[in-house]
């Protein structure tokens, strides 16, 4: 085992007791369809980039035969996933304590624990590889964006772990996803659209094509992604060596919500109000600040 995944298991008992302490009054929310998730109020809350990851892959493969979240947190994306792919068999990685408790909660809740196996560990683990059903015709994933020492981290742990990569970032995350993807399987990740060369040179070093990337913009008439939604697979399987690259707008200028989003709730079975009054624009803060706002 590598030094950074000893320590990211360390970290993990640490996690226990944090969440001891985390542990408040808990939301239930709407996902998909009709499952639902709960969350905490204050806590770590599914956002858009884990809808856009889940629909990018929902799309992607559409008929997987088995596929793994990693990093699954409160089971959002791969709850998803298991209502768009009612027969396929899922499997979960999360490291931190009180959202694995949470995911295995949300799991039970929506009745689908026959073929959804959750795993408490660090995705970078290789003996937590050996316990995996794979290997994965398909696999998502939703890294934090924030290096450490970037910024304080959340004093809360649940919310200080989903924003900051205190056990790797979108690297370790194509890193182990490479391991378990089949050869023709696919790969679908979110980053932090400021630093594309991050998982473009990632997916170079390990063998891995990039087959397409979807930039998530706050407003169609404003500038600069939120996130980029990257689709990989192995290199000899993905025909595309110069990859489209297409652009999701939440909001429209006046901050109403774009036809896009409406199609975004719709796949996922979810209402669409069109009459909704628009929401005011996001400051600056908040459009580099995705996690925890729910779409």
């Amino acid at each position: 085992m590598g030094r950074d995944a000893a320590s990211g298991i360390g970290e993990m008992q640490h996690d226990v007791v944090e969440s001891r302490q985390e542990v408040e009054d808990l939301s239930d929310d709407a996902l998909t369809g009709a499952f639902r998730v709960l969350q905490r109020t204050r806590g770590h809350r599914y956002s858009i980039d884990d809808v856009l990851t889940a629909y990018q892959a929902a799309r992607i493969v559409p008929s997987p035969s088995r596929y793994l979240d990693m990093g699954c947190g409160i089971g959002s994306v791969l709850l998803m996933l298991a209502h768009k792919h009612p027969l396929t068999r899922i499997e979960g990685i999360e490291a931190q304590d009180i959202s694995f408790a949470l995911a295995t909660r949300n799991v039970e809740r929506n009745h689908q624990a026959a073929r959804v196996t959750l795993h408490h560990g660090d995705l970078r683990d290789p003996q937590l590889h050996q316990r995996l059903q794979g290997p994965f015709d398909l696999i998502t994933g939703t890294p934090p964006y924030q290096p450490p020492g970037a910024g304080t981290p959340s004093p809360d742990s649940q919310k200080a772990h989903a924003r900051v990569e205190l056990r790797g970032g979108v690297e370790a995350y194509i890193e182990a996803g490479t391991r378990l993807l089949t050869p023709t399987g696919r790969l679908v990740v979110c980053a932090d659209a400021r630093s594309p060369q991050r998982v473009i040179d990632t997916a170079q070093r390990v063998g891995l094509a990039i087959e397409a990337q979807l930039d998530a913009m706050p407003y169609a008439t404003r500038k600069g992604a939120l996130f980029t939604v990257w689709t990989l697979g192995h290199r000899a399987h993905v025909a595309a060596t110069d990859w489209p690259r297409a652009e999701f707008h939440a909001r429209t200028a006046d901050g109403g919500r774009t036809e896009q989003a409406h199609v975004l709730r719709r796949f996922f079975d979810l209402p669409v109000n069109e009459s909704e009054a628009p929401s005011p624009p996001l400051n600056a803060n908040s459009a580099r600040s995705p996690r925890g706002q729910n779409p």
